[in-house]
């Protein structure tokens, strides 16, 4: 351990594991150490005896559950989109080669207490029990629109410079009601709240694109993918690209604690009695607590059940979005399942999460609504976090902090964390311009 290296890396949380590898295939020495004895940090998968004993106390699971080895249950339950930023990672650092991807059979929303498919193309829209005959007309233009937009063709504008109008404008020019502006911002282009009304509607229009783009990938029910055995795999694929680029990896290694010069730039990492020198540190925020502030919680529940989500069409993985404006809130809640088709799971066993930015101290009755649209669970266990973001100025003490996992069930707010801090260190701008078809993923 007693060595200079250009990068050390706390944590193997995904965000910690991605980078390490980005840092390897550039040529950077990179030593990644946890003082964990597993991957995953806080983006860990589970088996059911480790369920138990972090939320039971104990180990021993009834045995109607199942073989505890056949589940890998997500302590941060994420989708990727299949022609998002995490694929092109993957892609990019050619770490598809470690990974199986089987697609993801649904996608839905809540709209006044049902759950309805989210329509993504004007064919869908046409066919949604979602809305009304003239406003599945109206929403029919507006897909279109932005189906035949294209950045460089000024042809396909209408008229509208969308990085000046805002996509409040963009939308009224279509006279869409209310509801189908809350699907179509909340489960379509994945924005977490309703701020991106007043921004230029550049961004949403290439969101909404995105997931017709993904939708049309697989043919599948949904534009989302999921690894098989769960998300655990993704941090472990990618420390095994870091050590195939020369990367150092150290588990189990107690108290890693970052040292600074008299000017308060990172210097250096002990533990036990050994020290690392280098240029730069990347950590989660729990490896530098000093340097974070709290913005807030996420509650979850995590339930197991017998069967898939009701009125998801059966589907053995699933999103469900409900839009803050349907509960009442101020941010939205999101149901994901998954299952034994994922291999995370026994022979005829669900996992679903009902997970949301905690506004309340009351997670149980907070997540109710969701967990009312599950149905019968065998067990369930409720579970808050603390999210948290870096304070420190990165060019003043050399430390890169990640921020803490979202609400969300998607990974694209967690690739853009990752591509600011790869910015931040190598002063390159991630060229995420591959071939998406040499990603591919199993139909159900």
């Amino acid at each position: 351990m007693d060595e200079d290296y250009d990068v050390i890396v706390l944590g193997t949380g995904l965000k910690e594991c991605i980078l390490s590898g980005l840092f390897s295939v550039d040529g950077l020495k990179v030593l990644h150490m946890d003082r964990n004895d597993y991957y995953g940090g806080e983006s860990t998968s589970l088996n059911l005896n480790q369920l138990w004993k972090r939320f039971r106390g104990s180990d021993t699971p009834p045995e109607s559950l199942g073989v505890s080895k056949e589940y890998n249950v997500d302590m941060i339950p994420k989708f990727i989109i299949a022609n998002g930023g995490l694929v092109r990672v993957l892609i990019h650092t050619d770490v598809t080669k470690y990974l199986h991807f089987k697609a993801v059979d649904g996608s839905f929303v809540y709209n006044k207490g049902k759950i309805y498919k989210v329509p993504a193309t004007d064919v869908e829209a046409l066919k949604s029990p979602l809305m009304g005959l003239f406003e599945k007309r109206r929403a029919r233009k507006f897909f279109i629109f932005v189906q035949d937009y294209e950045e460089n063709d000024p042809k396909s504008h209408e008229g509208l410079d969308l990085t000046k109008v805002t996509a409040r404008e963009v939308i009224s020019k279509y006279g869409l009601e209310d509801d189908t502006i809350d699907f179509i911002g909340h489960a379509l282009a994945l924005h977490l709240d309703d701020s991106y009304l007043d921004q230029p509607a550049l961004d949403f229009v290439k969101r909404m694109k995105l997931y017709a783009d993904s939708l049309a990938r697989f043919q599948g029910g949904s534009p989302y993918i999921y690894p098989l055995y769960g998300l655990a795999e993704l941090p472990q694929s990618f420390a095994r690209l870091s050590a195939v680029y020369g990367g150092t990896y150290m588990l189990n290694k107690p108290e890693c604690k970052v040292e600074f010069d008299e000017s308060g730039k990172a210097i250096s990492v002990t533990s036990e009695g050994e020290t690392a020198k280098c240029k730069k540190v990347v950590c989660d925020p729990s490896y530098l607590p000093n340097k974070v502030k709290n913005v807030g919680k996420v509650a979850r529940a995590i339930c197991i059940m017998s069967h898939p989500i009701p009125l998801t069409s059966d589907s053995h993985s699933a999103q469900v979005i409900l839009p803050q404006k349907q509960l009442g809130r101020k941010s939205d809640m999101y149901l994901f399942c998954c299952s034994y088709a994922h291999n995370v799971a026994p022979q005829g066993k669900y996992i679903a999460f009902v997970s949301a930015e905690a506004e309340t101290d009351n997670p149980e009755l907070e997540l109710k609504p969701g967990i009312d649209l599950l149905g019968p669970v065998d067990e369930i266990f409720y579970e808050t976090y603390d999210r948290y973001v870096p304070t420190n100025t990165m060019e003043d003490d050399n430390c890169f902090i990640s921020t803490s996992y979202d609400a969300t069930t998607h990974f694209e707010t967690t690739v853009q964390d990752v591509i600011a801090i790869y910015g931040e260190i190598t002063g390159k701008t991630l060229d995420l311009s591959v071939d998406l078809s040499a990603a591919s993923a199993a139909a159900e």
